[in-house]
């Protein structure tokens, strides 16, 4: 297990490297956005060239390539349609001033590329575990994936359509999914990840790969996901009466006015 996770780690860094280097040059840093999903799909497949093919390493690869192709399109697909810096690379851009191009390099491409290492543990457990046959623990952590997968796909299309008609400019999304949590993609997210975990479970001695679910969770409620969105709007009147009747991250029933 060492072996694979330092070579993993060591493609991970060239990978997230070679991203700064392009950022550089376009003078765009958030397209490391990009590269996250296509990162793990990376980590998913060298990890399966190198310790073969497995039923469950298989379904691991497919599933974290739908998951990866379709975010970082959806990703790419908004960067077409809004050109520019993303908000939240622009501002560190502008507070770090002469220190940003070391800074991004450590603090965005090389800490994302560290935190896709151990958020791809649960991958390499069940890599090196080579289980070979469909069990209990793959075919429910597969469930909880699409559970989570689709909350995450609808979510997305959902304010993608609401963002597409301009007469919603200015306003703010509160209805379909949206109506049952804020963030209801970064929800989808948190769960399609403990989806992985739990397949990871069919690993014998692999329960700690719970690290890398539980950091992602982490990361999504209080660091880079939730917090950042939720100081956007802060002050907007609109979001803050949408905060008083809507659960920040896990969906749940609107409480009234």
């Amino acid at each position: 297990m060492t072996d694979l996770v330092q070579i993993i780690g060591m493609t991970i860094c060239i990978y997230m490297s070679l991203f700064f280097i392009v950022s550089v040059l376009i003078k765009d840093a958030s397209i490391v956005d990009i590269a996250w999903g296509l990162g793990f799909i990376l980590v998913a497949w060298i990890t399966l060239f190198l310790k073969g093919a497995t039923i469950p390493l298989l379904v691991l690869c497919i599933i974290v390539s739908m998951w990866g192709l379709r975010l970082s399109w959806h990703i790419f697909r908004r960067k077409l349609q809004h050109p520019g810096e993303d908000f939240r690379y622009a501002a560190w851009r502008k507070s770090w001033g002469n220190t940003f191009y070391w800074r991004s390099f450590l603090q965005v491409f090389l800490l994302q590329g560290f935190i896709m290492l151990l958020i791809s543990l649960p991958i390499l457990a069940v890599a090196n575990a080579q289980v070979q046959e469909w069990n209990v623990a793959v075919i429910l952590g597969l469930a909880v994936w699409i559970v989570g997968f689709l909350f995450e796909v609808i979510a997305d299309h959902q304010l993608a359509l609401f963002k597409k008609d301009t007469t919603n400019k200015g306003k703010i999304m509160t209805s379909g999914i949206w109506q049952y949590s804020r963030h209801p993609n970064y929800f989808g997210e948190s769960v399609l990840w403990w989806g992985v975990w739990i397949m990871a479970l069919s690993s014998s001695g692999a329960w700690w790969t719970i690290i890398s679910p539980a950091l992602l969770t982490y990361f999504l409620v209080f660091v880079s996901g939730v917090p950042m969105l939720e100081k956007k709007y802060e002050g907007n009147q609109d979001y803050e009466d949408y905060k008083k009747r809507t659960s920040v991250f896990v969906p749940w029933f609107p409480r009234s006015s």
